[in-house]
């Protein structure tokens, strides 16, 4: 058990250091290739963020665990939502959250990351509820890309600065491959504890192993903190939450067959959907978060962790 808990422990800080070097990278692309803060942070950061969400999915579909992925990937959008984003406001005593999302685009957005605890209320996922996944997340990045024109401008601007994009772009891929195999292991070892433990792999999926994939946003947070920064891309954490549903469904299309669940998700959904409409509901006027309502925030994640787990 101690050298099972060793390598969980360095896979993490492997994964640590893959994501850090994928951030890192695509930083100095985003600048390079003048992309709007909110178009980086929601569009490429929001994706390459959930590189070990994906990673982990694919290591789970490969285990034949596939509850793995989905407990993973619904508790990351909790953990973004309910514990980082609230951590942050605590620890900065209040954020500014930065963002260009009118209140349809808000809402669309996290409708879409709520979805998934939506469709396993009935302890399962099928092909069909995937594809519904799979096709929300076009129109909600139709909707921004068509106001921003970010491909047009990406490819602009490619063009002049090629050498070097390409560079970062080779770095990003090695972060990805570290990232993969830290994933790998980190789904083996969580596999040893479900069983050791007792507890369902969906259930130390949703409560565990999200926050270890969610480093790199982890990351981003205590970046703010320490530089001092209390204004954080929102796009990046709506990105990222958003991805995780569009990955859901992605997986289990090439998982093959519908994702049967042990555990009872009328939970999961209530707090999913009481965590984003307090979210909303804090952010509508004034687009940021009191150290008040993160303390709010926090607890009911608090809540959610000790109720799932019982």
């Amino acid at each position: 058990m101690l050298s099972d808990l060793s390598f969980f422990f360095f896979s993490l800080i492997v994964l640590w250091l893959g994501a850090g070097l994928i951030v890192y990278s695509l930083e100095r692309i985003s600048k390079r290739l003048e992309i709007s803060t909110f178009a980086a942070s929601f569009f490429i950061l929001g994706f390459l963020t959930s590189l070990p969400e994906l990673s982990v999915g694919i290591n789970s579909i490969l285990e034949k665990r596939p509850e793995i992925y989905v407990g993973n990937l619904i508790g990351g959008s909790v953990i973004i939502f309910l514990m980082i984003i609230p951590m942050l406001a605590i620890l900065g005593k209040g954020i500014i959250l930065s963002h260009q999302l009118n209140t349809p685009r808000l809402i669309f957005s996290l409708y879409v990351i709520g979805l998934p605890a939506l469709l396993i209320i009935d302890k399962n996922l099928t092909i069909v509820e995937s594809l519904l996944l799979i096709t929300v997340f076009p129109i909600l990045f139709y909707s921004m890309e068509k106001r921003k024109g970010l491909l047009d401008h990406f490819r602009d601007k490619f063009i002049s600065h090629k050498k070097e994009t390409l560079r970062d772009f080779f770095k990003i891929v090695v972060g990805a491959y570290i990232v993969f195999m830290s994933s790998s292991i980190l789904v083996d070892k969580t596999v040893i504890f479900a069983n050791n433990l007792g507890i369902s792999t969906f259930i130390l999926g949703l409560l565990g192993l999200s926050i270890g994939t969610n480093l790199p946003e982890i990351s981003i947070a205590l970046r703010s903190i320490t530089t001092g920064k209390k204004e954080i891309a929102l796009g990046d954490y709506i990105g990222s939450a958003a991805t995780n549903s569009v990955l859901l469904g992605i997986l289990t299309v090439i998982n093959g067959k519908k994702v049967v669940l042990e555990n009872h998700f009328l939970i999961t959904f209530i707090f999913t959907v009481c965590g984003l409409s307090l979210f909303y509901y804090f952010t509508r006027s004034k687009n940021d978060i009191s150290r008040k309502e993160g303390f709010i925030l926090f607890i009911i994640y608090i809540l959610f962790f000790i109720m799932e787990l019982a």
